[in-house]
């Protein structure tokens, strides 16, 4: 597996060995002693699949408690990916990274715990699967404004995109609360 580390260094991309012929391809989407030899050394405790239209933005989504590393593929479709880093302590603070990932390229995306993360349906529908670092606590999670103007994130969006009530009412990075959280 080969790994690059983005403008956030903890953040990568990591893209698998695919072997294909003209029946198909098979590759290897998780390998615990692989990924521990890149330096991502966490027990992963839950998967999750996601199906987004064209056009829908989730997130950016993150746990105030219980902070979840996600390790994320798309099985179809392709999406824009964004992390921002969360972790005060952290010289990239309030940083974001991004990149688009896609069923063609096999690629996959590391954001370790501490980040929020959001993504962005390019194609006609997009799904991904990922997995989490602890579980899903509801009553912790939070969404960061998506278009907050301090993250300068530049979505690949030609209309308003198509939100959830949660993620339309985010919070900006000013006023998160992040003693509490990490």
């Amino acid at each position: 597996m080969k790994a690059s580390h983005l403008n956030i260094p903890d953040v990568m991309l990591l893209e698998p060995k695919v072997f294909g012929d003209d029946r198909g391809f098979f590759l290897e989407s998780f390998n615990r002693r692989v990924l521990n030899s890149l330096g991502i050394d966490f027990d992963f405790v839950q998967d999750n699949h996601s199906k987004s239209q064209q056009g829908v933005l989730r997130g950016l989504h993150f746990q105030e408690q219980h902070p979840q590393g996600k390790l994320i593929r798309v099985t179809a479709g392709e999406i824009f990916d964004v992390a921002v880093d969360l972790r005060p302590q952290s010289k990239t603070f309030g940083q974001h990274t991004s990149v688009i990932l896609n069923a063609v390229q096999h690629q996959q995306l590391w954001i370790p715990p501490g980040f929020a993360h959001g993504f962005y349906t390019i194609s006609p529908f997009a799904e991904l699967l990922y997995k989490t670092t602890d579980y899903w606590h509801p009553e912790f999670e939070r969404s960061l404004l998506w278009d907050d103007p301090e993250l300068s994130i530049t979505w690949p969006t030609s209309r308003p995109p198509l939100l959830s009530g949660k993620d339309s009412a985010g919070v900006r990075l000013k006023d998160l609360a992040l003693s509490e959280m990490y």
